[in-house]
């Protein structure tokens, strides 16, 4: 870039440290800050041009990997059951594990390069090996497979998938437990929910690339693809990691941190996450949502397969929802941010769950289900696009990392069991893949409900004009 990481950020003077809020005009002056970060307009675009980089990159990740495993797992001939176990209640296991550790550690933790960067220069190069190596699962299954009696290619392409998957997943789910801490640490508060409409947008284009251009050519050069996408997530996202600069923290009590046992620090961190009701309320509410959106999530290239729609029929109805959520995302992040994201969330949930029940009995056929995919991507991804910035606007900042993930260890506990009585039911209907419409509507209802309570509950503590976190 040529630019001095100086020239990005100015340490803020004290009289002037209002977060969020423009300074004065003067040309000399920042005028938006995060924390002690104080960005000039220039800085404020380079800061953004970084982020959404990384950006990029993360939902290149996120887009690519999932939909390539599931149809190679759907190649392996595995039961549904299965399939819902290793892409679904294995990660969430992880999940419950790995991101609460993490995210404590990221809070606490104060160094030379802040407290979320090291930990993203740390996991980035296990999940990029990761993706390298589940590219290459079925050239090894097969090099290896006679040197192993007693196990035939199937078997041996599941064993090294599920190595390759299980270290990407541990990696994903670290780096993701403080990727969101990052942002909330470097952005201005004021500018939160136009950031997460952007980071939308960055992220649906990647969908929209890999979906139309690259899943269809999936079966084919499955093992090229997935290699290409590893070197390049790692090479541009640790690039990103060395370009962004964090500010300073308040000091942490290290000598009360060596005094306590790990279990009275685990103690704390369901005190400090869950002994307000209303925390738990709004981490049932994000709960709910994302439960709503797993059955089609989990199992729609499955449901593709069954009815016999190719990849590239596929790929192509998934780019176009992807698509309509671009050119929603920014109106939606603005929408966000001026009437809160906890409206917009409910009215798009609403929409979903109104969608979901109405294609309950209508797509049994593969002319069906590409309309209803289509709904169900713009539905969810508006929902996606809306409470991107919940967190942000929710939870007290000095412990947004930790709050953040007692949300994810309940939609983690979730998803342990729900996709795998998902798959288990469609396996005892005879591949009754529609019982995921009514099965989504149904949970989606549900979440709209107590996102109401919520609301109310926010209101109490001061509502749009003077929240204050509890």
């Amino acid at each position: 870039m040529g630019i001095s990481e100086k020239t990005v950020t100015r340490r803020c003077p004290p009289e002037n440290r209002r977060e969020g809020l423009p300074a004065r005009r003067e040309s000399d002056q920042p005028r938006w800050r995060a924390g002690t970060l104080a960005y000039t307009s220039s800085g404020l675009y380079l800061l953004f041009a970084w982020l959404l980089l990384g950006d990029f990159s993360w939902s290149m990740r996120e887009r690519s990997v999932a939909p390539m495993a599931q149809w190679y797992l759907g190649q392996l001939g595995i039961s549904n059951l299965l399939f819902a176990l290793l892409t679904g209640s294995i990660p969430a296991l992880l999940g419950i594990s790995i991101a609460p550790i993490v995210s404590v550690m990221s809070d606490r933790h104060r160094g030379p390069r802040g407290r979320r960067i090291p930990f993203l220069l740390m996991t980035t190069p296990f999940a990029a090996g990761a993706m390298i190596g589940l590219g290459l699962t079925p050239l090894l299954a097969r090099a290896v497979t006679g040197w192993l009696p007693g196990l035939d290619a199937t078997t041996t392409a599941l064993i090294g998938f599920c190595l390759s998957w299980t270290i990407f997943e541990i990696a994903t789910i670290a780096g993701g437990a403080v990727f969101g801490g990052l942002l909330n640490d470097v952005v201005p508060p004021g500018l939160i929910g136009r950031f997460h409409g952007l980071f939308r947008a960055v992220s649906l284009v990647d969908g929209i690339l890999f979906n139309y251009w690259l899943m269809g050519h999936t079966p084919g050069y499955f093992t090229p693809i997935l290699v290409g996408l590893g070197l390049f997530y790692g090479v541009s996202f640790m690039l990103v990691c060395l370009k962004i600069r964090e500010g300073s923290y308040p000091p942490v009590d290290i000598a009360s941190q060596m005094q306590r046992s790990p279990a009275a620090g685990i103690a704390g961190y369901l005190r400090t996450c869950f002994s307000k009701p209303y925390y738990v309320s709004v981490f049932l509410m994000m709960t709910l949502a994302a439960l709503a959106f797993l059955p089609m999530n989990t199992f729609a290239i499955r449901y593709a397969g069954h009815l016999h729609i190719g990849m590239d029929a596929y790929g192509k109805v998934v780019a176009l929802t992807y698509l309509i959520s671009l050119l929603l995302a920014y109106p939606l992040g603005w929408l966000a941010d001026v009437f809160h994201p906890l409206r917009v969330g409910a009215v798009t949930l609403g929409l979903y769950a109104g969608a979901m029940l109405w294609t309950a009995s209508r797509a049994a056929t593969g002319e069906a289900f590409l309309p209803a995919l289509l709904l169900h991507g713009v539905c969810s991804g508006s929902y996606f696009t809306c409470s991107a910035s919940l967190g942000n606007r929710l939870y007290p900042a000095s412990h947004f990392a930790r709050y953040a993930s007692a949300a994810g260890i309940l939609i983690s506990l979730s998803a342990l069991f729900f996709p795998v009585a998902m798959g288990a039911l469609i396996d005892w209907g005879g591949e009754a893949y529609h019982w995921v419409f009514p099965a989504a509507g149904g949970i989606a209802l549900c979440g709209l409900v107590l996102t109401v309570s919520v609301y109310r509950q926010f209101l109490r503590h001061g509502g749009l004009k003077s929240y204050a976190a509890p």
